[in-house]
């Protein structure tokens, strides 16, 4: 046994927990990181990376079978998933690479096994030590000034709907997949049910979403709910809301999985070559030593303040772990606001609704602020701006006219309260938004800001101008 001693041990290497590292770092901190996997977590190995990978393969695969729209022809197009499956592991390995040369760089120790907080010892008076199983057997015991949580997520399961990694799959599951189905279900229309619904009707794959919602994304603004539905509709994609899995009905039989979905008394009968489980994330929280603090545990995530500290003040808690926005950016920003306060600054509370959230369906979604039931049901009187992309030249040269922007303001005092997206690369241009509101600028003001043409971020200047009735293109 072996014992380290370090200003901050952050137990846990993905995103929240090397970004808080890093940050911590910086400010002059000595620092140890804990991962028993990889460094990245489950954004870079299991979800954002490597899908987003898939997605653009996906995409570029949709544009080729279309190319005639272009002006080219080609006579055959084949996908070879061999093929992109190994581009997305070099995107991940080099992205790995480079996260593990900024740990080199920042002075940051890794500590590669399975970290465990433990209890007051004889090591410390008070709890947040933290033991590090390695894979040899070896113990090392780390001890700090202040520990980070940020031991993430997984995917959720469904009451009898047992998970085998062969039929019955996660999205982990579903990365890990060599060769594409013929069908598949898909049960729940999230964000990350449908990014894997529109990614595989792109390969081929023929696609049932079964949602208990009566709408996809549904928290989103139900315009931009509509707006998806009826795209995916027009794809193809065979979308089944409002509707309930009857768990006790699913059989895996010669190779192919029938269920029951329960549509408000009407049963629906599907089968699929597999399903994909897709209902949402829960916290990792066990196993992980909690048991010997006084860290409290509400609805199954950990209890934090505004600055990210958890009942012990010496221990702070970042990203997945603590429930929330379940996103790659806010667990980032959630292990820089942890890093800064255990340095002794103060930094800006966060304001989760001007946090920008995107999904990479085809079209893509981005939103920031509060949908337009949100803003009434907080008591805003609202005025609302939409304008289409079918009126922006750099959609119709880019082939990729669905969608629209849509801006929602506050008609007394013309503050913008949110801002809705649906269509060609959204999510490069929501940031412009969310700048927009953390400043309180008005609709009028972003819309005098001029907007380069010919751009896809005209849609927004114009929608911001529709707020008031001024539209020029509309």
């Amino acid at each position: 046994m072996s014992e380290h001693r370090y200003d901050v041990v952050v137990l846990g290497g993905g995103i929240g927990g090397y970004t808080a590292a890093i940050r911590a770092a910086q400010l002059g901190k000595t620092v140890a990181v804990v991962e028993r996997e990889k460094l990245g977590g489950t954004c870079l190995h299991q979800g954002c990376i490597p899908s987003k990978a898939l997605l653009r393969s996906a995409e570029v695969f949709a544009t080729m079978q279309k190319s005639e729209e272009y002006g080219i022809t080609a006579e055959s197009v084949e996908l070879k998933f061999d093929l992109v499956l190994a581009r997305k592991e070099r995107i991940v390995d080099q992205l790995h690479q480079g996260l593990q040369f900024l740990m080199k760089k920042n002075k940051i120790t890794v500590h590669a096994g399975n970290g465990r907080i433990i209890g007051p010892s004889i090591f410390s008076p008070r709890s947040g030590a933290v033991s590090v199983e390695k894979e040899d057997g070896d113990i090392e015991t780390l001890l700090s000034s202040n520990l980070i949580i940020a031991t993430g997520s997984r995917p959720r399961s469904l009451p009898g709907l047992t998970i085998d990694g062969t039929h019955i799959l996660t999205s982990e599951d579903a990365l890990r997949m060599e060769e594409l189905p013929k069908s598949i279900i898909i049960v729940g229309g999230g964000v990350i049910g449908v990014e894997w619904a529109s990614m595989l009707h792109d390969f081929g794959v023929k696609v049932t979403i079964v949602e208990l919602d009566k709408r996809l994304v549904a928290l989103e603004d139900a315009d931009i709910s509509k707006e998806l539905e009826r795209l995916f509709k027009k794809r193809g994609i065979n979308l089944v809301t409002g509707a309930k899995v009857i768990a006790e009905s699913v059989k895996i039989e010669a190779g192919s999985v029938t269920l029951q979905a329960d549509k408000q008394g009407e049963i629906v009968e599907l089968k699929a070559d597999k399903v994909l489980v897709s209902v949402g994330r829960m916290a990792n929280v066990e196993g992980i030593g909690l048991e010997n603090t006084d860290i409290k545990i509400d609805k199954g995530v950990i209890r934090v303040n505004s600055f990210m500290q958890t009942s012990e003040s010496h221990i702070y808690a970042v990203g997945d772990v603590i429930g929330g926005l379940m996103l790659a950016h806010m667990a980032g920003h959630e292990g820089i606001l942890a890093a800064e306060h255990i340095a002794g600054q103060t930094p800006h509370e966060l304001q989760t609704h001007l946090v920008s959230k995107c999904t990479y369906t085809r079209p893509e979604i981005a939103n920031v602020g509060w949908t337009q039931q949100q803003a009434i049901d907080l008591g805003h009187k609202v005025k609302v701006g939409k304008f289409s992309f079918k009126a922006i030249g750099k959609a119709l040269v880019y082939g990729d006219t669905d969608g629209f922007v849509k801006v929602i303001a506050d008609s007394e005092t013309n503050d913008i309260l949110g801002v809705h997206m649906i269509g060609p690369s959204v999510t490069n241009s929501i940031t412009e938004a969310a700048l927009a509101q953390v400043l309180n600028a008005t609709p009028w003001e972003v819309g005098q800001t001029i907007h380069p043409h010919p751009t896809l971020s005209e849609a927004l200047g114009e929608a911001m101008l529709a707020v008031d009735g001024i539209a020029i293109s509309g």
